[in-house]
């Protein structure tokens, strides 16, 4: 299998590129701003064709290079639905700050959505790119956020579980932007992150990589003295 990833955009979102291997067709995993010149080159370098974006929540920083990525190479995009509505419109969830940064960075930009868009459910596998995917809607850091889980063979770890914002390494996604629920978020944490088996590589959408096994243990976000408290606090 072949993972590769590099930090794009202000806010070093991490946008994934996955293949079964070099020189198969691929999938691209949240290509934020200033993503395309970086998955260009990583297709390119390992003779990659890309035919699927996916997108595990609809904040600008894991959506702005979609619809010209899926445009450049006859891609689908697959989004859970709570969130589709951003691809086109994704300052919707963002505060006039964000938006201002945008604007100065890239300039004016019109959005629209991707011409072939699917849709993800929860709980259920859709294959591409000759991998299969599991889709786990984890919502509160977005209403539609959902982590993508696919089989890692012959390594240490059993699979990946690519994040987006729900977990990081020590650490969960915010819930005060808009549309974020905190309440949302303890359930998904308990009931979607929890679950997952100790052996799951976890590939954030910012931040280094880490396992299921070391955040069950360290993460104070996942320990029972937080997940019992719904009006604790979150960063």
């Amino acid at each position: 299998m072949f993972i590769a990833s590099f930090p794009a955009g202000p806010w070093q979102t991490n946008c994934y590129v996955v293949a079964t291997a070099p020189g198969a067709e691929c999938v691209v995993v949240d290509p934020g701003l200033g993503a395309v010149a970086g998955v260009q080159e990583l297709v390119a370098e390992h003779g990659l064709k890309p035919v699927a974006v996916l997108v595990t929540h609809g904040h600008l920083d894991h959506t702005f290079s979609v619809t010209p990525l899926c445009a450049g190479n006859a891609a689908t995009c697959w989004v859970h639905p709570r969130d589709r509505a951003l691809l086109g419109d994704p300052y919707r969830a963002m505060g006039p700050d964000t938006r201002a940064l945008v604007e100065q960075l890239a300039g004016p930009t019109v959005f629209t959505e991707p011409d072939a868009v699917s849709e993800l459910a929860d709980g259920t596998a859709f294959e591409v790119a000759g991998l299969t995917f599991e889709a786990l809607h984890a919502p509160g850091h977005t209403p539609g956020s959902t982590m993508l889980r696919t089989a890692y063979p012959g390594a240490e770890v059993e699979s990946v579980v690519f994040s987006g914002d729900v977990l990081f390494a020590g650490s969960v996604g915010r819930t005060d932007l808009p549309g974020g629920s905190h309440l949302d978020m303890l359930s998904s944490l308990r009931t979607k992150v929890l679950p997952l088996p100790d052996r799951v590589a976890v590939l954030p959408g910012h931040g280094p990589q880490t396992t299921i096994a070391a955040e069950r243990a360290q993460n104070p976000y996942l320990q029972a003295s937080y997940l019992q408290a719904p009006n604790a606090g979150q960063e």
